[in-house]
């Protein structure tokens, strides 16, 4: 995907520093730079958290996914 993005002069002059220092792209920079503020935030790992979660925990039923409208009506009554 590509995204237009402007950069002040003092931002740009300094990227392309680290650029020829790390001999790196402006664009490996900032995508370095995106995924860094994406796992500061937690956003990145979301998804990845979320499927680590699933088989984790056990509720003793065997037929916890077929029955579980009744179980939850049972846990939480009928409202």
């Amino acid at each position: 995907m590509r995204i237009p993005i402007q950069l002040t002069e003092t931002q740009a002059v300094a990227l392309r520093e680290v650029s020829a220092a790390r001999n790196q792209s402006l664009a490996a920079l900032i995508r370095a730079g995106i995924d860094l503020l994406l796992e500061q935030s937690g956003e990145a790992n979301r998804l990845e958290q979320a499927k680590d979660v699933v088989g984790r925990f056990g509720s003793g039923l065997v037929d916890g996914s077929g029955g579980h409208d009744q179980h939850l009506v049972t846990a939480f009554g009928n409202s």
